[in-house]
């Protein structure tokens, strides 16, 4: 059954492939979906559950470029404007996800670690619907962020992890340089 308001978070640093594949099926089980984006500045995190997400190596790209990497991949996978939404996502501060995203929305999880496992168990603690769309273990993975900005950082080929509007995005705003300098790589 079709939900009508759906939510799907992440950090999208960068946007990839297995993402795509997740806010695609959050997409086809909504008629509209927001798009939480963690840890959207610095004041926020680090991540109350999973430390690894929170230093700025593993987050070099702002929340603005994160919501037009986004942005420019749905609107090329032919998802309507006006089907989606983004916002701030305050995971490490669940009180106040409240005030970003309707509470009466179905909030859309995927499973690959412990992590995945305790954010399902908090909304839920939290009184949300929430819906498991797959649990896989970390092998099944298609990709990582860190894997990603490793590629990036190195100079190693990445475009194919990435859908091709973040890989054009990236270049043309050379975010790789500051991906780069955050791995000590200049």
């Amino acid at each position: 059954m079709i939900k009508k308001t759906g939510v799907i978070h992440g950090r999208f640093q960068p946007l990839h492939l297995g993402h795509m594949e997740y806010l695609m099926e959050g997409k086809k089980r909504c008629e509209f979906l927001f798009i939480g984006i963690s840890i959207p500045d610095p004041r926020y995190g680090p991540d109350l559950v999973d430390a690894h997400r929170a230093p700025e190596v593993s987050n070099p790209f702002t929340y603005f470029e994160r919501l037009m990497m986004i942005r420019k991949a749905l609107l090329a996978s032919g998802v309507k404007y006006e089907e989606f939404e983004m916002v701030p996502f305050p995971v490490d501060q669940p009180e106040y996800i409240k005030y970003y995203v309707p509470s009466n929305a179905v909030f859309f999880v995927t499973i690959y670690d412990d992590w995945g496992r305790k954010k399902a168990d908090m909304f839920k603690d939290m009184g949300l619907d929430v819906e498991i769309m797959w649990e896989r273990s970390r092998q099944d993975r298609f990709t990582s962020g860190s894997e990603i900005r490793e590629l990036i950082a190195f100079k190693k080929p990445w475009k194919h992890l990435v859908p091709l509007e973040v890989y054009e995005y990236i270049r043309k705003k050379s975010l790789e340089k500051r991906v780069a300098e955050l791995f000590g790589n200049f």
